[in-house]
């Protein structure tokens, strides 16, 4: 029987970031789970995780999580019975994160962010580009199109208030040269050298051999 393989994308992005990873279709049945439209901004995580369930239709899954989808690959864990998880480039627990995400959390400063200015400035900026920098935001659409002002403020704001309440055994990948999430914060972890936030795809060969390996 083969084994079922979760993958869950980072904030805002699609399972197209994970096109360039490439598991034996006679060992593994892969699956994508996409966000959910949260019911609103303020949706408690744990009701979140229920919805995302449903789509989870084996038993004793491998769960990989990459950045945010690895707090949700952790939270999944904690609900039902998962052969294995493994995040990448992602945090363990509150105390992994930099200290500038406390600051945000300590003056609430992130609710004063607003999401459709994302929208604004890249159409701006998009306008006003060369054709390489026009190519490079076109590839960002992509791979990040989920931006919309609900589902943005409750990630951003489930995100920087996410406390580990319960320990899960997992595998940690991350990169050496994530300026998001540095790896100076972190602890106990598998060591992607220059692998950056983003190596899910820029390193996505080494990222599979590595999945290989651990998931053998």
């Amino acid at each position: 029987m083969k084994q079922a393989v979760y993958f869950i994308p980072g904030m805002s992005a699609s399972s197209k970031i994970f096109e360039r990873i490439h598991l034996p279709k006679h060992l593994y049945d892969v699956y994508y789970l996409d966000w959910l439209q949260p019911l609103d901004s303020k949706e408690p995580l744990a009701k979140y995780i229920d919805r995302l369930l449903l789509q989870i239709q084996h038993p004793n899954p491998i769960v990989v999580g990459v950045s945010f989808g690895g707090i949700i690959a952790q939270e999944i864990a904690l609900k039902i019975s998962t052969k294995q998880v493994i995040i990448i480039s992602s945090i363990k627990h509150q105390q992994e994160k930099r200290p500038f995400f406390t600051f945000l959390v300590n003056t609430k400063l992130y609710r004063l962010y607003p999401p459709s200015l994302v929208n604004f400035l890249e159409k701006t900026i998009y306008s006003l580009s060369s054709k390489r920098i026009r190519k490079t935001l076109e590839t960002y659409r992509t791979f990040l199109p989920i931006r919309n002002t609900v589902y943005t403020r409750w990630a951003i704001h489930t995100f920087l208030n996410w406390k580990c309440k319960q320990s899960v055994k997992l595998i940690h990948i991350h990169g050496t040269k994530d300026p998001i999430l540095p790896h100076k914060y972190l602890s106990d972890f598998i060591e992607i050298k220059n692998g950056s936030h983003a190596m899910i795809l820029t390193k996505s060969h080494t990222l599979q051999q590595l999945l290989l390996n651990k998931m053998a």
